[in-house]
């Protein structure tokens, strides 16, 4: 049985230099990276990977980074896995001019940060922070996000090749590396090719806590609710206007106020949430998110949103409601339960790393849940990321090696297992 030993690797020294890459993603674009500079980091990591001696490495038209660590293994039924992770950083915070601050040693209290002084990382608002005295806390200046999210997993995985490719006496078989544009705005998988890819299963590296295995999502849809009214000049509108802002007021109004919101839940309770309000007197769509960790449940918060539509419609003469449902991601569970190795396999890597194994349902959806349908088994693995899309982002260093831990330790115990 392979036991890595804790490891000293380039993790920190990677992850210093690619957050300073501006890479934040667009929600607008029409384009495919949204942003052509996600492609410079794109292309950085391309080079390094061959540098590094790892085999078909390709950045394709989309900006997928895909490359091979070589077998080791004398065995021929290994299976091949894949690490995945995302270089794009969200839309919700500025990521240009980055500069990374190592907090080294920390020993408690909170963390001023010296480019914004009101911008504190508050020992009692941050609870993971507790675990971490001792530790080498990575911060941004304080007026631009870090990039944890997911440039913490984007180094790991590097690091971890760079590991496995001086380390030739780790058995292991053929380990697959992603790197994808475009997670933070929903298009992280619009172009990903499974077959292409050609693992049976993998593991993206866009977790929190140390120790942490996400194996189950929310299912989730999205659902348009657009109230049909009728517009005409203000000053001889009486008994002819039907204001479609007023009624799509009157639907939101109706919602209930002490459950199903996101407000009002916690744990395994889905939810309805209108975010988005497109409106005017013509016509008014109200957008909404649907959760919950069972999907069959999705169609009964649907059939609510629809009737309390309906409902309000009738209550306003000449008004009329259309619906549209999409389908947005599935509750990985479904699949990984199909595939009980890809998630013991996790549990054990993290086992013998030798830290705290944490399971987690997520209350929102990863990459993996649309991988893990798209015929790829995905679970989440922790990266050491907090305070996501926030100038308060931070990782410790010692938690991004422990995940470098990790991933040498899984592909080492699917070689033990084949």
């Amino acid at each position: 049985m392979v036991q890595t030993p804790t490891m000293k690797t380039s993790v920190v020294e990677r992850f210093l230099r690619y957050v300073t890459c501006d890479t934040q993603s667009a929600e607008d674009s029409k384009t495919y990276p949204s942003t052509l500079k996600q492609l410079v980091l794109l292309d950085a990591l391309a080079g390094e990977l061959r540098a590094l001696g790892l085999k078909d490495v390709v950045r394709d038209e989309h900006g997928y980074v895909f490359a091979t660590i070589p077998a080791t293994t004398k065995k021929k039924d290994v299976p091949v896995i894949g690490f995945i992770a995302h270089v794009d950083t969200s839309p919700e915070a500025s990521g240009a001019g980055v500069k990374p601050i190592v907090h080294r040693g920390w020993q408690g209290g909170d963390i001023v940060l010296p480019d914004d002084p009101t911008a504190v990382l508050r020992l009692e608002d941050n609870p993971e922070l507790k675990e971490q005295v001792g530790h080498d806390i990575i911060t941004a200046s304080g007026t631009t996000l870090l990039g944890a999210d997911n440039k913490a997993g984007v180094a790991e995985i590097v690091a971890a090749a760079e590991y496995l490719v001086q380390h030739p006496e780790i058995p292991h078989g053929a380990v697959r590396i992603g790197f994808t544009p475009d997670e933070e705005v929903g298009g992280g998988t619009t172009h990903f090719d499974v077959k292409k890819f050609g693992a049976f299963c993998a593991y993206t590296m866009d977790g929190e806590s140390r120790g942490e295995l996400d194996a189950e999502t929310f299912s989730a849809d999205s659902m348009t609710v657009t109230f049909q009214g009728f517009n005409t000049h203000p000053g001889f509108a009486k008994a002819r206007m039907v204001n479609a802002i007023k009624v799509a007021a009157d639907f939101i109004q109706r919602l209930p106020k002490d459950r199903l919101s996101p407000e009002t839940t916690e744990l395994r309770e889905g939810f309805v949430h209108p975010y988005v309000v497109d409106a005017s007197v013509e016509k008014t769509s109200v957008k909404f998110l649907i959760r919950d960790f069972v999907t069959a449940a999705l169609k009964d918060k649907e059939a609510l949103l629809e009737k309390l539509a309906r409902e309000t419609a009738a209550a306003w003469l000449g008004a009329s409601v259309a619906f549209k449902v999409d389908e947005t991601y599935r509750n990985m569970r479904e699949v990984l339960e199909r595939n009980p190795e890809v998630v013991e396999c996790a549990r054990e890597a993290i086992r013998r790393a030798g830290i705290e194994l944490r399971e987690r349902a997520i209350r929102g959806g990863t990459d993996g849940s649309r991988l893990s349908f798209m015929g790829l088994p995905t679970p989440n693995l922790f990266a050491g990321e907090h305070n996501f899309h926030s100038r308060l982002e931070w990782v410790s260093a010692q938690d991004m090696e422990k995940a470098v831990e990790v991933i040498v330790n899984l592909a080492g115990i699917w070689e033990e297992r084949a």
